[in-house]
């Protein structure tokens, strides 16, 4: 039986996580849950899957866990001190799905002690690459990419040696203005951002999607991941999301990974890894599907792309920097105080203004983080919260 740690337990991520897991009871025992606010879910998981500490990230939030967990044998504990605790346990894998830099120091704390960590927090690599893979590299951690893209690159490298990659292919829907005109996309609404044609997503993932810049994020975390250099990623549009990702060999062969657009597959990947188990995904009909469409991304119309592989590039504290600064652009947008083409404008902005030194730490990264998000809202003139 493998004891698993699931961070971002009432999430998507960790919903279809514990969905496999209690398919598959007799193989998993879960030892710790977490959840940001959400006491009442978190105590249902608790109870469900017989964890031993269940830690919700608002500390105001404590004495409500505690009661639903009441006659339970499992203990309640709150705030970031408790998330690096269920991180470090004793489990053998640990689910990283926790959103935002909130999980950067849990996720560290798995790194370090070195456990296998099924890896859905983007913020991770984005942020803190550098340092989360020095930290595998010495603790002998196991780093299991869950994003559908990497999971399925992972999957092509299974067997061959990395000197023989030539080139990393990410795929990308294109998102619901994949055929806009530049006129519909700078009136482009919350609510038609987020209605994306493929992928079930929260509001932030989805906007991203539409700009382009989640894939932009993926390219940096591909770079960390699997130690190809810029020049080596590529993107390729690719609206039926049935190609996950390729990769391309030095002998030109090219290896794919093709599935139904849904998470339960690389999260199971993931859960069962080296090995595999069965999901309720719905399997794939190429006939029923009939074609598989690829073309070039559109820099002009999504520049979010453009300016993350220039933050790839440039390195440093630079996709610190993009990271945040996007995160504010898109919730004023969602929250309608900004046009749609205003995120990659301010992204373009915050790299442009900064200078930060290059982080050596967490804390670094956190501070970057803080000043970045400040003075993204002072370009607006307007208050975040």
């Amino acid at each position: 039986m493998r004891t698993i740690s699931i961070l971002g337990a009432t999430g998507s991520i960790g919903k279809s996580t514990l969905e496999l897991v209690e398919r598959n009871s007799g193989a998993f025992s879960v030892t710790s849950v977490t959840a940001a606010t959400n006491a009442e879910a978190l105590a249902d998981i608790a109870r469900r899957t017989k964890a031993k500490l269940a830690v919700v990230a608002d500390e105001g939030r404590l004495s409500d866990l505690q009661q639903r967990l009441t006659g339970s044998d499992c203990r309640a504990a709150a705030g970031e001190a408790a998330l690096v605790e269920a991180a470090s346990d004793d489990s053998e894998l640990v689910i990283a799905a926790i959103v935002g830099c909130a999980g950067l120091r849990p996720v560290m704390a798995a790194v370090e002690a070195g456990k296998t960590v099924a890896l859905a927090n983007k913020e991770a690599l984005v942020t803190a690459g550098a340092l989360m893979i020095d930290a595998a590299q010495a603790s002998g951690a196991t780093l299991l990419p869950v994003d559908s893209e990497h999971n399925a690159i992972f999957q092509c490298l299974a067997g061959n040696c990395r000197k023989d990659v030539s080139r990393i292919i990410l795929t990308a829907s294109g998102g619901p203005f994949r055929t806009a005109s530049a006129e519909a996309i700078d009136a482009a609404t919350p609510a038609q951002a987020v209605a994306h044609p493929k992928w079930s997503m929260g509001a932030k993932i989805s906007v991203d999607s539409a700009t382009l810049m989640n894939k932009g994020l993926e390219l940096i975390e591909a770079h960390y991941l699997f130690g190809l250099p810029s020049s080596q990623l590529d993107v390729v549009i690719h609206p039926q999301s049935v190609v996950h990702s390729m990769v391309e060999f030095v002998d030109g062969s090219v290896l794919a990974q093709l599935g139904s657009p849904d998470m339960r597959i690389p999260i199971a990947y993931a859960l069962a890894w080296p090995e595999r188990m069965a999901t309720p995904a719905e399997r794939l009909d190429l006939a029923t599907i009939g074609q598989l469409e690829f073309a070039a991304p559109d820099l002009k119309r999504f520049p979010a792309l453009r300016l993350a592989r220039e933050a790839l590039e440039t390195g440093g504290a630079a996709p610190i920097v993009l990271n945040a600064a996007n995160e504010v652009a898109v919730a004023s947008f969602l929250a309608g105080q900004i046009r749609f083409p205003d995120i990659a404008r301010l992204v373009d902005e915050a790299l442009s203004d900064a200078k930060f030194d290059i982080p050596h730490s967490i804390g670094d990264v956190l501070e970057i983080d803080r000043v970045t998000r400040d003075q993204t809202c002072g370009m607006m003139k307007t208050s975040c919260s």
